[in-house]
């Protein structure tokens, strides 16, 4: 469907300034914009009616409130023609699904100024399978310059009626990601088409472990005057939070992560803390977190990219970018770490044992690639395989329906929210997740029945077992089969958890040779990718819906409808 002409190079521009498309833009199928409910068009307001040549054929293109439909223009034949019939067929986008609009020129050596115009090009978002998004043009030419402003003038002003999408981004870029690739996908993937939808960027690359946190937690609030420069761009993004939280009118900024798992929870874990201290709250002792008032938007640039993976259902870059641009937001829970009554981080999932013992072993081999360092982690804490001595506490998730059928008993109790379970022995490994934890190692998740907001958390404990069946338990994750269904797994829905070691030596046995994987009287946690070594007993608290992030399949889109305002 793209206008396609040899000798001349064919670019859209807008006010004079080149933007060209990027080259993974693809025509529009037309199979995937004819739609058999045509009657609705109808009771839609139509705001312009006109002609476009539109492939290679004349159209009659309406612009309605919400869609552009347009017909191919056809002599007149005899009624009933089937093929003619075909023909005619009414196609149609609709305006949701456009991120960006420019004026289409054609360029010539001798031209200085502007190029020969030749209509209007529309950058559409379409999906595509198993939950990616690509980005598609669609070209409606006419060469009349009032005709096309009037036009172009109405798109703008459709687009900049979308409340949800970004205006202004600040983009927190790690370059050690995976194999040092973040700087490359950004740079060649990512810009291109924030630069496509007219959102400003600024830049700032994480340069050591915690750099994303001492940013967004530590820098001064000061006025603000509305001019963005290379110098103090740290602190001009906080002035326009503060504007934005006290209600003036400014730029209304969101964060974007580029990078691994370790640093999206960073940053995660840093706008949360962010939010407690505008709050006004202690961030050491934290019972009840208020939400983070800025979105987050995750590019998956990592070797696993589980938070990305989970909250697109794909590690798609462009797809990743495109939730982005298009305003996709999705309301996300959270858990709080804690031990003392002190809060240790934010996070979205945790294991303990096998699962920590293997990222601080891995932690140890960073001069590996990253495929490398984590297959060979994983056959060695196999090979030292044991189990952790622990008493595990858990709040049963309380649902309605759960309390419903309780009535329905005629249980003396339907609150259980003060009915903590407890169960104790010796333990290969224990998952606590707030969300599916899907990757390339598990696609169907390492926690399958756990969504993003269900206010619940999966817990999952593999007890002591040979080794041989427990290397069974792990290869289902990468298979179809039910990876539960063995006697030492067990699996709850919980909205609380406590894990208490009962021997306080970290896990160290001084008959062997070395313990890679733990400090002395500390025991490793892999928390999103990160470790963490605790000493002590780690209380896991859910938080629903406690962060916003840009993402999520189309289907829990349209089912949570969340809007900036509800932010």
């Amino acid at each position: 469907m793209p206008w396609r002409r040899r000798r001349n190079r064919v670019s859209a521009l807008e006010g004079g300034r080149e933007e060209e498309a990027p080259p993974e833009a693809a025509a529009v199928p037309s199979a995937l914009l004819t739609s058999p409910q045509q009657t609705e068009a109808a009771a839609e307001r139509i705001l312009l009616r006109g002609i476009f040549e539109i492939g290679r054929d004349s159209c009659d293109v309406v612009l309605s409130e919400r869609a552009l439909r347009w017909r191919p223009i056809q002599p007149e034949r005899p009624a009933g023609d089937s093929k003619y019939d075909l023909l005619c067929k009414e196609e149609f986008i609709e305006l949701k699904d456009i991120f960006s609009v420019k004026l289409k020129r054609r360029w010539s050596v001798k031209q200085q100024r502007s190029g020969t115009l030749l209509g209007i090009t529309l950058f559409i978002c379409l999906k595509k399978e198993q939950n990616k998004l690509k980005n598609s043009t669609l070209d409606l030419i006419n060469l009349s310059e009032d005709h096309c402003d009037i036009w172009f003038r109405q798109f703008k002003k459709i687009l900049a009626g979308f409340p949800n999408r970004p205006k202004s981004l600040k983009i927190l870029l790690n370059p050690q990601s995976h194999k040092k690739e973040a700087t490359q996908v950004y740079y060649e993937k990512v810009e291109p088409l924030l630069k496509l939808a007219g959102i400003k960027t600024d830049v700032t690359v994480m340069e050591y472990e915690g750099h994303a946190l001492s940013l967004l937690k530590e820098c001064e609030l000061q006025g603000f005057d509305g001019i963005w420069h290379r110098k103090g761009l740290i602190a001009t993004h906080w002035l326009i939070v503060q504007r934005l939280f006290t209600g003036m009118q400014t730029l209304e900024p969101s964060v974007v992560c580029v990078g691994g798992d370790g640093s999206a929870s960073e940053v995660a874990h840093a706008l949360l803390l962010r939010a407690q201290k505008n709050a006004g709250m202690e961030t050491d002792r934290i019972l009840i977190p208020v939400r983070a008032q800025l979105p987050l938007g995750l590019i998956p640039a990592g070797s696993t990219n589980v938070l990305a993976h989970s909250l697109h259902g794909v590690p798609h870059v462009i797809t990743a970018t495109l939730h982005i641009i298009m305003g996709h937001v999705q309301l996300v829970d959270v858990c709080t770490f804690s031990t003392a009554g002190k809060l240790l981080r934010f996070g979205f999932s945790a294991m303990f044992g096998f699962g920590g013992r293997t990222l601080a072993l891995a932690e140890k081999y960073r001069w590996m690639s990253p495929n490398q360092r984590r297959d060979f982690a994983v056959v060695k804490a196999l090979a030292k395989l044991k189990a952790e001595d622990c008493e595990i506490s858990f709040l049963p998730f309380n649902s309605s329906d759960d309390v419903q059928e309780r009535r329905a008993q005629g249980s003396p109790k339907s609150d259980c929210n003060d009915q903590w379970q407890m169960i104790q022995g010796q333990f290969l490994n224990v998952s606590i997740m707030a969300i599916p934890c899907l990757c390339s190692v598990a696609p169907r998740g390492l926690a399958p029945n756990t969504r993003l907001n269900n206010g619940s958390m999966a817990l999952i404990i593999a007890r002591n077992t040979s080794r041989p069946e427990f290397i069974k338990h792990l290869k289902r994750y990468a298979g179809v089969k039910n990876q539960f269904n063995f006697p030492f797994v067990e699996t709850y829905t919980v909205e609380e958890v406590k894990v208490h070691p009962r021997n306080n030596t970290g896990g160290y046995n001084p008959e062997e040779e070395e313990d890679e994987t733990a400090s002395e009287n500390c025991f490793p946690w892999n928390v999103d990718g990160d470790l963490m070594e605790v000493a002590s007993e780690v209380h896991i608290k859910l938080h629903p819906r406690l962060i916003s992030l840009y993402g999520g399949s189309m289907e829990e889109i349209n089912d949570s409808k969340v809007t900036r305002e509800t932010i």
